[in-house]
């Protein structure tokens, strides 16, 4: 009974988050219903919500704002607007760092978590998974003798959260190995082992 009960959580288990997050996702998204005017929302028109309308709403202005702003005319109204922000104080320095982490997260251009890494963390005698972020830049560049790299070492199980290091290029190691499959890596704290490249591909690196 003991066996066929584990057997039985671990087909559920991962069914159940799955549809907890989706949920999550679905109804946090929903929200976006609220700036649609009282009278035109489902519960005033038909007399109840529909689940996952705000998400499909939310969709749709994202990529409208793409449509829109992917031309001459929409990327003079994005750069009137971003100019609008940088005179206000406060706002100014929140907006440019985070526009400045998401062009750099979402370019299709950037480096950002495109290679998987194998560095030595916390001491030299224990290695972790972490990702490329790019190279030292500014005044930190001339404090650094050497070729140097930028990681970023995620958390287990939830890789939301780490620390960035500046290491020497000769003790990052890259892994034959994507990104996402890193990634269960890491949230499964190891149990969740990618699959070896080939003998070939392996003996020729």
């Amino acid at each position: 009974m003991r066996k066929y009960f584990i057997t039985g959580l671990l087909i559920l288990v991962p069914l159940a988050i799955t549809a907890w997050v989706l949920n999550l996702v679905v109804s946090t998204m929903d929200q976006s219903l609220l700036i649609v005017p009282e009278r035109w929302q489902p519960r005033t028109l038909i007399g109840f919500d529909i689940p996952g309308l705000g998400t499909m709403l939310t969709v749709l202005i994202v990529f409208v704002t793409g449509l829109l702003t992917n031309n001459l005319v929409g990327n003079y109204v994005v750069k009137l607007w971003e100019r609008l922000l940088q005179r206000i104080p406060v706002v100014s320095s929140l907006y440019g760092s985070v526009k400045q982490v998401s062009d750099t997260l979402f370019s299709s251009s950037g480096n950002a978590f495109r290679k998987a890494v194998l560095v030595p963390y916390p001491h030299q005698n224990s290695w972790t998974i972490a990702f490329l972020t790019g190279t030292p830049g500014g005044d930190v560049k001339n404090h650094l003798v050497g070729d140097y790299v930028s990681v970023y070492v995620p958390t287990t199980p939830n890789p939301t959260s780490g620390f960035f290091l500046m290491m020497a290029r000769q003790d990052v190691v890259e892994l034959d190995m994507s990104v996402d499959a890193a990634l269960k890596y890491i949230v499964s704290m190891g149990v969740v082992a990618p699959d070896a490249p080939p003998a070939n591909e392996a003996a020729s690196k």
